[in-house]
């Protein structure tokens, strides 16, 4: 994960707060909903040389390490980076977003659920832009306040709002969750050119109750709806690439 530097001591605890969650509090399904991302994204993904922004403890990191000759992951949080395995291929650096300055440039930039964390999202943006290689790709990913289960809980009045931040968005670090047309609009903004546009994984109850009640069956038929109705899943990413500003 990572933060911007408004405040950096209160940035810091930020991410020291969200780091222990990672590390203590994500649930399994979490971590398949991650596998069912990266299942999603991997077929964009262009080699050589690869960048993950806020990699927290490495999850996504260790699906991707073999699509990359060399993979740099970037978060904010040690303890964290600490918890991710070495990987021959993968270089990890501790930094914030604003203070990472690669040397080289990278044929994918990913950005998965970074935007929701950070004060500024369009500034991360565009500095990440600045690190694609000709004809690189920049792969986005944050969660859809526009997902069923969102949706549910507005009428269930457990959320004003769907962009409303529950207890969990909170506990995580998030400053947000992204309709379908704020995402897109942060993109434009940044100057980014759209050419896929998608949803990962159909989702209608909690993470807790779909640990709790689905077998592997079923989750596997809601990651395929996700597909069917992008716009109405858990999680949204577009595909990327350098448009003009």
């Amino acid at each position: 994960m990572s933060e911007t530097r408004g405040h950096e001591p209160d940035d810091r605890e930020r991410i020291a707060s969200a780091s222990t969650w990672y590390l203590t509090e994500q649930l399994d399904f979490d971590r398949q909903l991650i596998g069912f991302r990266y299942r999603t994204l991997r077929p964009y993904f262009k080699g050589p040389r690869g960048l993950e922004l806020g990699s927290a403890e490495g999850q996504m990191t260790r699906l991707m390490a073999d699509d990359f000759d060399h993979l740099t992951v970037v978060d904010g949080a040690p303890d964290l980076l600490d918890a991710m395995p070495n990987i021959s291929n993968v270089t990890k650096v501790l930094s914030l977003i604003e203070d990472f300055a690669p040397s080289g440039k990278f044929n994918t930039v990913i950005v998965d659920h970074v935007l929701e964390h950070v004060a500024d999202p369009p500034s991360i943006l565009l500095r990440a832009r600045d690190w694609l290689a000709p004809g690189g790709r920049m792969i986005v990913g944050v969660p859809n306040a526009h997902s069923i289960h969102r949706l549910i809980g507005v009428k269930l009045g457990l959320l004003a709002d769907p962009t409303d931040l529950n207890d969990r968005d909170r506990a995580v670090g998030h400053r947000r969750v992204y309709t379908p047309g704020s995402f897109e609009q942060e993109l434009e903004v940044a100057g980014l050119r759209v050419v896929k546009l998608g949803g990962v994984f159909l989702k209608p109850l909690s993470s807790q109750q779909i640990q709790d009640g689905w077998d592997d069956a079923l989750k596997e038929a809601f990651f395929q709806l996700g597909t069917e109705f992008p716009r109405h899943a858990a999680e949204l990413f577009a595909v990327c690439e350098s448009g003009s500003r």
